[in-house]
């Protein structure tokens, strides 16, 4: 078959549209990339979907809206991956679209229940395109008591297992997330859950101190210092401290404690301050992997993807507190691509729903059960 993924992250950087070609399913399934772009959103889009996001902004109207608006986004996202590719919008089978995180709540908490809500209409792109969508993947696995992320390990076993290393496949994007990928024929299950911040407050850090929207290449950060006062109040925050299965997200690590944090240590250089966020990001994988991984598992192999694997002084960080432990690679240094890997998956969940197959990972969600993911919206007739 073939298939689009859509994929729209917490960095905000636009719609991520992969083209892919896939045979089989489950395990077996083999996996071609045809052909990939991002879609920056409009500013005017960028700002209603921050303004959506935010607790002193966001209302009942603007999201209802925004679900609508950011269908027609999506929608068009497919239409472009198609037009480049020089590949018929009609051939295409299926679209996987994860849709735009608005709030993600992993534990019940007061009166509130655990949650999760993705908008971007799946009707709109249906009818726009013409092809059956499978969107709003997150949902079932909360129903069956998992926190709805990560969602992407079982696509990674598919991807990236290999005859007898076992991989970390680490995404670097707004959130850190890391899948334990055992060797192919190992009992071993498949260990996933987010490890904390990636680039969401680097980029914040980036918008508030120095007006760019973030650091490329890391040069910024490469300029300071550590401040080990403000990294040891990072790395002390209650997140580090939670077992998996867990999962996070903008609600914990996103605008309020990032700015909460610069004002408290506003004395200090700003490179200092984006150096030492930055070193947290480094030290919350790590730390993650030292804690949760290590002592149980033997790994050869770090792969990290997302935009954080362009972030020189990032990487370097990682790569000095691993040491000799386990080699360190890049998705490109492995002839994969890091840009396109989490639309990839949603190409991929997508036709796991289609062929009746489970695609969670109860051992990383806490999902009491294996579950098919996703709502299927049928092209219009």
């Amino acid at each position: 078959m073939y298939a689009v993924g859509l994929m729209s992250g917490t960095s905000l950087d636009g719609i991520d549209a992969a083209l892919v070609q896939i045979e089989g399913s489950g395990y077996e399934s083999k996996v071609k990339l045809l052909h990939f772009i991002t879609m920056p959103f409009s500013p005017q889009l960028k700002k209603e979907i921050e303004q959506a996001l935010s607790f002193e902004h966001s209302n009942v109207q603007l999201i209802c809206s925004l679900n609508f608006k950011l269908g027609y986004a999506f929608a068009d996202a497919v239409k472009k991956v198609c037009q480049e590719a020089r590949f018929s919008l009609e051939k295409i089978d299926a679209i996987g679209s994860h849709g735009q995180t608005i709030y993600h709540q992993p534990y019940a908490s007061g009166s509130t229940a655990m949650s999760t809500l993705q908008i971007g209409e799946p009707a709109v792109i249906a009818y726009e395109t013409k092809t059956k969508v499978v969107a709003n993947f997150r949902v079932m696995d909360m129903a069956a008591g998992g926190q709805g992320a990560p969602l992407v390990p079982h696509t990674e076993r598919i991807l990236y297992s290999h005859d007898d290393r076992a991989r970390l496949l680490q995404n670097i994007g707004g959130i850190g997330n890391v899948t334990l990928i055992p060797p192919k024929k190992s009992p071993i299950p498949v260990v996933a859950f987010d490890t904390g911040p990636g680039n969401m407050m680097i980029d914040e850090a980036c918008q508030q101190l120095f007006n760019v929207s973030f650091d490329e290449n890391g040069r910024l950060a490469a300029e300071g210092k550590i401040i080990s006062e403000l990294l040891e109040d990072c790395m002390n925050h209650d997140y580090m401290k939670l077992s998996p299965p867990k999962s996070t997200g903008r609600e914990l690590f996103g605008t309020q404690y990032t700015k909460k944090l610069l004002e408290k240590y506003s004395k200090h250089k700003k490179e200092d301050l984006l150096a030492t966020i930055t070193m947290f990001t480094a030290s919350s994988i790590v730390q993650h992997y030292e804690t949760f991984i290590f002592p149980a598992y033997s790994i050869d192999e770090v792969i990290i993807g997302g935009g954080g694997s362009y972030n020189n002084t990032l990487m370097n960080m990682i790569k000095a507190q691993l040491g000799k432990r386990c080699s360190v690679y890049t998705q490109e240094e492995i002839g994969m691509s890091s840009e396109a890997k989490e639309a990839v998956a949603f190409a991929v969940l997508a036709n796991e729903t289609l062929s009746g197959y489970p695609s969670n990972v109860p051992s990383a969600t806490g999902a009491l059960s294996p579950v098919i993911l996703g709502n299927i919206t049928p092209a219009p007739l």
